[in-house]
């Protein structure tokens, strides 16, 4: 049987649905195909991983150890779980990941542990909030709060700055907690601050940072750094429970080393950043389209009306809805372009146009 073998083309035009729909970097693919030599050790311990490890050793300029899982969802629950007991809980954003897309992993590995969410503007923890719901009780009979998870960049498009930063970690401290980071879109985060790695993680008091690849453009895996070194113990033991000890790992770290070798993660960061502030322009030229939040990486969050909504996935557009009823998300990736910007635009102002 002949099969046709599948074109650009054939998948239609880039979306601006999420940037888990690009492909993989070059940077990426080439690496993956250096590794593709033959037979090497299993589960970790080739040559690629542990370069992998000390090259992430040295983006963060801190010794730390480092493990590599399937996808983010296991890399914060089961750090989680090295955090907290049956009885604590989990202190973050209201619109967090860990509260509100991933099926209760979190509660799952840590047996019970539960999650309090908290109010905040612009997708960030309010210091207030969190303070009011630390304190709140401190007895027997209410899950002690035990970690504070911050996810940089934020769910609606925003970065924490390491004046905020640190006065979260100061609370968390104070309060006896460790201070997990979900860092799923962490590289855009720093090319929006323009920031050395360890001036927002462990400078500041984080425990552990949740290191996504697929987002930036890698093909499968996140990095699990743990700063405190005291929570990765047996770790490893917690991978392999989980499912998540690849058998094959350099096919996971070898990515790491393209991307972070070669400075692509961050070149690709700020073009996906720059991308988005493009894209944030050009939407606010049109009238009835209003942005909902900051720019601050390659998310553009916008009010868009019913109508145009409609009109855009008639036209074979994908999107989410993340705020209310008409709040859109457009995401940019690594591999957008001025053109995917302005075809977009095109048809959200030619839909527009129909509501004046």
């Amino acid at each position: 049987m002949t099969r046709t073998q599948p074109t650009p083309a054939a998948f239609g035009k880039k979306q601006f649905a999420s940037d888990n729909y690009s492909g993989i970097t070059p940077e990426s693919w080439e690496a993956l195909q250096s590794a593709n030599v033959g037979h090497a050790p299993a589960y970790g311990d080739d040559a690629w991983t542990g370069k992998a490890c000390d090259l992430i050793r040295d983006f963060f300029e801190t010794d730390c150890e480092v493990f590599f899982v399937f996808n983010g969802t296991a890399a914060n629950a089961l750090v989680l779980s090295s955090m907290c007991q049956s009885y604590h809980s989990i202190v973050c954003h209201e619109k967090a990941h860990v509260a509100t897309d991933e099926c209760s992993a979190p509660e799952f590995f840590t047996h019970g542990c539960k999650v309090l969410p908290v109010a905040g503007d612009h997708g960030k923890i309010g210091l207030e909030q969190a303070e009011a719901m630390i304190a709140n009780r401190t007895d027997l009979h209410f899950p002690k709060p035990k970690a504070l998870s911050v996810t940089q960049s934020t769910e609606l498009g925003t970065v924490y700055t390491p004046d905020e930063l640190h006065e979260l970690c100061e609370l968390g401290k104070r309060h006896e907690m460790q201070v997990h980071m979900d860092g799923a879109r962490f590289a855009y985060a720093l090319a929006s601050l323009d920031i050395a790695p360890k001036e927002i993680t462990w400078k500041l008091g984080v425990d552990a940072l949740c290191f996504g690849g697929t987002k930036i453009g890698m093909p499968v895996g996140d990095a699990v750094v743990f700063f405190n070194k005291d929570l990765a113990r047996e770790f490893e033991f917690r991978c392999k429970q989980a499912g998540q000890l690849d058998s094959k790992m350099r096919f996971i770290s070898a990515s790491w080393i393209g991307m972070l070798e070669s400075g692509a993660m961050l070149k690709y960061a700020q073009h996906a950043n720059q991308c988005a502030q493009i894209l944030a322009e050009k939407l606010s030229t049109i009238p009835g389209i209003s942005l909902l939040e900051p720019v601050d990486v390659n998310a553009c969050f916008v009010e868009l009306p019913a109508s145009v909504a409609a009109g855009l996935r008639e036209r074979g557009w994908h999107f989410y809805m993340f705020i209310g009823d008409n709040g859109a998300r457009l995401m940019c990736s690594w591999d957008t372009s001025e053109a995917d910007i302005d075809n977009l635009v095109a048809d959200i102002r030619e839909l527009a146009k129909e509501l004046l």
